[in-house]
């Protein structure tokens, strides 16, 4: 067994680290390792098979550095990949051992929010087509409508620091009036990708009053800290050092450059070749 047993954190690219930074504050005291998979980054728009087997991948080397707990804070991971490898995989690999996604404490929790039942969300196409959202709210709020708008170029935008600028007006505006004319009542939209929190000034600045963004980062550290009450057998096997790790797929140079932006703090990657 592992000295170092980390909760690992896993995404495609940077945007994880938006869900990272609001764990360590509910969740200091415990170690972390956090993979972002840059070099074969966006999943959004990958195929439901290609996003499985590079998650899988990834999860596999998570295990190999001795996480027993694995978060993908990727809603395209989530969406296209969980359920597989928790149904499929995790029996062969390590059965003792749990991944979790970002969609679920998402969705049970959304229908706190909405006065209407009409909600929107906002995602990649990847995240859109698979339906994932619409499927788990029905399970936990059968009467709400949900309303979905893919914003394909929201990502680069980010990752390319253009997010605040001028020029990022026209997309923003465009995927808001989209959202909005498909349902009237619309009082909630959920930022479902972990890179739009860095627009929820801009996203704020063009909706008419009334309506709650969520972000997800918030809302996935409050389910793992209940998640670690419930479950003694797992929370008893993460270490506690206050480590954090980071490794990139891409150049740990490029990504340390970006990863500011996200994390809210400087910080030093290690490049991992998978």
């Amino acid at each position: 067994m592992a000295t170092s047993q980390p909760i690992g954190i896993f995404d495609s690219g940077y945007g994880g680290l938006t869900v990272m930074k609001e764990i360590l504050r509910k969740l200091p005291q415990y170690d972390y390792v956090y993979l972002g998979d840059n070099a074969r980054a966006p999943y959004g728009n990958r195929s439901f098979e290609t996003v499985y087997r590079y998650t899988l991948q990834c999860v596999e080397w998570f295990f190999e550095q001795g996480c027993p707990l694995v978060i993908l804070a990727c809603n395209t991971a989530s969406a296209k990949a969980l359920r597989t490898i928790q149904q499929n995989d995790l029996q062969k690999l390590n059965p003792n051992n749990r991944v979790l996604g970002v969609i679920r404490p998402t969705t049970e929790k959304i229908g706190e929010f909405t006065k209407t039942n009409k909600i929107g969300i906002l995602a990649t196409s990847g995240t859109v087509q698979s339906g994932s959202y619409t499927i788990e709210i029905e399970k936990f709020y059968p009467r709400i409508h949900v309303s979905q708008e893919a914003c394909p170029i929201w990502v680069p935008l980010i990752e390319n620091n253009e997010h605040n600028s001028p020029g990022a007006d026209y997309f923003v505006k465009k995927h808001l009036n989209n959202i909005l004319g498909k349902e009237q009542g619309i009082d909630v939209l959920l930022l479902a990708c972990t890179h739009y929190p860095l627009l929820l000034n801009k996203i704020q600045q063009f909706l008419p009053a009334g309506i709650t963004v969520l972000s997800q980062g918030e809302i996935v550290a409050d389910s793992l800290v209940n998640y670690l009450q419930r479950h003694p057998e797992i929370e008893q096997r993460c270490s506690r050092n206050g480590e954090r790790t980071f490794y990139t797929t891409d150049s740990a140079e490029d990504f340390d450059n970006h990863a500011s932006i996200f994390f809210g703090q400087p910080l030093q990657s290690k490049h991992l070749a998978l």
